[in-house]
């Protein structure tokens, strides 16, 4: 198979056979023809074998990209070594672009390329090749595959895909110090020619930035950078291919470079002098004003701190996070009197000083802040500030000096003072002041075992101005004098035993005092010449304010005497020295073989001549509550068994029946039936039955009435009257029981309720002098006896009488 193909200045002839394959560096095993194998066997015989060369040996066809002309772009040329030119044989391509951009001469195997092919879009294309038999259709030879490959020339210009760039660079930063880089791509082939071989350069700043032409680094180009100045660049930067040759193809960007702040600018104040005034009367802490020094850079490079470099006795400075300004406030109160002007220096610094711009000079600067201090009327002044302490001696007299206290009106004018002293502080007015010396002398005699300390205010007053005042303690302390007698820490009580030795220890007692010396207690000890108990017992000093009883001689018997009374003197060192005596109480018990105690009598042999008056005054207290308690309890028993009586006669509220009946006197006990009062809530239903309704709760005149023809009407008439009390005093009932307020026991209740008729009807006298009422009041005389005397006076009168 041999291919080739010519193209204007381009001529191609494609190897056959041996070379054909040498190209791709390997030969296709050989084959034998079918025709061919069979003619040679009938030559040679059929033990002969002809080895026959392979007919199809490829190559790769190229074609060049963007082809303009009108006809089609002739490719190649396939052929076989069994086509004898007869026209026998058809060949037909497959694969990539077959038919529709690459068609083939059936007969003779050209190939040709029908569309304008672009190699940065497909660089090759795969086909595969078939010789077959026209008439049969039937393949000659394998099917095998060919490659056409685009051939490139420069049309792509250089692109850079992530334009536009942004980038950054510090200011000031030296010559050649890199900032970024930018790559161009071309899509053109780089392995043919220098089609894709790009070059970079700077079209606009190449004052200020350089760009390296093969690795498209930019670097800065002076060292002068400000961002003060000029905080931003814009560059283009352009990659040009053919490696920069002339015909080459170019395409460009745009470069923004941003510039970074370093801290190269110190803080700088707008003045060097800023006034401000204040009240002296200001508490401490008060801001006076604000300062602010300015930074050219930005960031954290502005961050500033403030400072006093002079007059910070008075003032001090602190810095607002926020807005960085200097804050000036009052570190100790002011004085209009004492300096009304005061200058202080503030500086401003940097926190962050960058080290490489040290020798451009100082980062900080200063300002001069001048207060003035405007006067105001203030209360006094006492001298000391902080109060006083005072001191008096216990015994002081009444109008005796303490001590001072001074105070005066700060201001120009010096108003005079007056002095007072706050009475919450001293309400037994133990103490007085002079107004206008402020002398304090004693008012009341003073105990300092009540109290040692006394804290008192003084207020100090302009006499002009009254709301102008001051406070100040005083602190006054009792001086101690020798004004108790020591006595003895407990009532003492100690027991020997039987048996005791003379020289034993009994007892170790000790003192106490009220007074505290200045120099200490010193306590001396003894007992009275005059004790009867000497014989017995006797004191031995410790000289540590405490003492010692040891016997004096053996042989006890708490039969005789089972309790001595030893009276003990104790003195004090004074001035003056003061005394008192105490009793140790010593019990004789019988004690075993080792010293332990058995058991002591209770008899007691009193030794001493009399119970002290502390004894004698408890025991009488003792007593005086014993009685009152006991009268306390009797008088509480009374008031409750009174209370109780009380409650007794006034409890009648289940007996006491109340109704309104003016019956026949107090000899009549029987005009009324008591039992239907006592049953007002269990009246009896009425019965319509032949023996008629019960009788037994209506009142005897209805009873009396049934004797005669109208008794059965009148019973049914007070039966059907009593229903409808019956049926108001139900309804009160559930009143009263749903009613919360009434109490929670059973009660009286009284109502007044006089029915729908009587057959009594009216007894009122209102009508009875009437000549002319027709009123028949004969019934009255059916009522008993109680009302014979009413029936006479209602009887109709007899003609005779009348006449007469």
């Amino acid at each position: 198979m041999a291919s080739s193909r010519t193209t204007g200045a381009w001529s191609l002839l494609a190897a056959l056979s041996l070379l054909g394959c040498c190209s791709f560096g390997r030969c296709e095993a050989s084959r034998t023809s079918g025709s061919a194998s069979a003619g040679h066997r009938q030559d040679q015989g059929p033990s002969s074998l002809e080895r026959v060369k392979r007919g199809w040996v490829w190559n790769q066809f190229f074609v060049v990209e963007e082809y303009t002309g009108t006809e089609p772009l002739y490719v190649g040329k396939i052929h076989t070594d069994s086509d004898e030119g007869e026209g026998n044989i058809k060949y037909t391509i497959s694969g990539e672009g077959a038919g529709s951009i690459f068609i083939i001469d059936e007969l003779t195997g050209d190939i040709h390329a029908t569309e304008r092919l672009d190699r940065e879009e497909k660089a090759f294309y795969t086909l595969r090749a078939q010789a077959r038999d026209r008439h049969s259709n039937d393949p000659l030879e394998p099917e095998s595959e060919f490659v056409i490959k685009v051939q490139d020339i420069n049309d792509s210009e250089p692109k850079f895909l992530e334009g536009p760039y942004i980038g950054s660079v510090a200011e000031l930063s030296p010559i050649g110090t890199s900032v970024m880089k930018v790559t161009a791509s071309d899509a053109d082939d780089p392995t043919y020619g220098s089609s894709a071989r790009v070059v970079y350069s700077v079209l606009d700043g190449e004052r200020f930035f350089t760009v390296d032409k093969h690795t498209g680094i930019i670097m800065t180009a002076v060292a002068d950078l400000d961002r003060e100045t000029q905080d931003r660049y814009e560059l283009v930067v352009k990659a040009t291919d053919m490696a920069g040759q002339m015909g080459g193809l170019s395409g460009s960007t745009t470069v923004t470079i941003v510039i970074t702040d370093v801290n190269d600018n110190p803080p700088r104040f707008p003045q060097k002098m800023y006034q401000f005034s204040v009240s002296e009367g200001a508490a401490v802490g008060t801001p006076v004003g604000r300062v602010i020094a300015t930074d050219a850079d930005m960031g954290e490079n502005t961050d500033m701190s403030y400072l006093i470099k002079e007059g910070g006795e008075l003032f001090k400075v602190t810095t607002d996070a926020e807005t960085q300004e200097a804050v000036v406030s009052i570190k100790k109160p002011l004085d209009f009197e004492s300096k009304n002007t005061h200058n202080v220096v503030v500086e401003a610094v940097n926190k962050h000083v960058d080290p490489r711009f040290v020798d451009l000079g100082t980062f900080s600067d200063q300002t001069i802040v001048r207060v003035s201090v405007s006067d105001i009327d203030e209360p006094p002044m006492f001298h000391p500030a902080e109060g006083a302490i005072m001191e008096v001696q216990e015994d002081a007299k009444v109008g005796a000096l303490v001590g001072m206290v001074t105070a005066r009106d700060p201001d120009v004018k010096n108003n005079p003072v007056k002095f007072y002293i706050d009475r919450t502080t001293d309400q037994e007015m133990i103490f007085h002041i002079d107004q206008d010396s402020g002398g304090i002398t004693l008012s009341k005699i003073l105990d300092r075992e009540t109290a040692g300390w006394h804290n008192i205010t003084v207020k100090a007053v302009e006499a002009d101005n009254r709301t102008m005042e001051s406070h100040a303690s005083v602190s006054i302390r009792i001086l101690d004098v020798n004004d108790n007698p020591p006595e003895l820490a407990t009532p003492y009580e100690a027991s020997i035993c039987e048996d005791a030795k003379p020289g034993q220890l009994i007892h170790t007692i000790s003192v106490v005092d009220r007074d505290e010396p200045q120099s200490g207690h010193r306590f001396y000890f003894a007992l009275p010449p005059e004790a009867p108990s000497n014989q017995h017992f006797t004191l031995w000093d410790l000289k540590d304010n405490t003492a010692g009883i040891r016997t004096q001689r053996s042989g006890f018997n708490r039969h005789e005497q089972n309790v001595y009374f030893l009276p003990i003197l104790v003195v004090d060192s004074g001035p003056p020295s003061l005394s008192s005596t105490g009793t140790l109480t010593i019990h004789v018990c019988g004690c075993d073989t080792e010293g332990a105690i058995q058991s002591c009598n209770a008899t007691a042999y009193v030794m001493s001549a009399a119970l002290s008056p502390g004894a004698l005054i408890a025991l009488l207290v003792c007593m005086l509550i014993l009685i009152v308690l006991v009268l306390l309890i009797l008088t509480l028993k009374r008031h409750r068994k009174g209370q109780r009586m009380t409650e007794d006669e006034e409890d009648m509220r289940d007996n006491v029946i109340k109704y309104n009946d003016e019956g026949g006197g107090e000899q009549d006990t029987q005009a009324y039936d008591m039992s239907a009062l006592r049953n007002l809530y269990d009246f009896p239903e009425a019965k319509s039955s032949d023996s008629g309704p019960d009788i037994r709760s209506l009142p005897q005149w209805i009873q009396a009435g049934r004797g005669g023809g109208g008794a059965e009407s009148a019973a049914a008439a007070a039966a059907a009257d009593f229903s409808l009390f019956k049926g108001y005093i139900r309804k009160k009932v559930e009143q009263a029981d749903a009613d919360l307020s009434v109490p929670p026991y059973d009660s009286f209740q009284t109502y007044a309720f006089e029915g729908t008729s009587s057959p009594a009807l009216s007894l009122s006298s209102i009508h009875t002098l009437s000549t002319t009422s027709e009123q028949d009041f004969s019934y009255l005389s059916d009522w008993g006896p109680r009302f014979r005397q009413l029936a006479g006076y209602y009887a109709p009168g007899n003609p005779e009488e009348e006449g007469s």
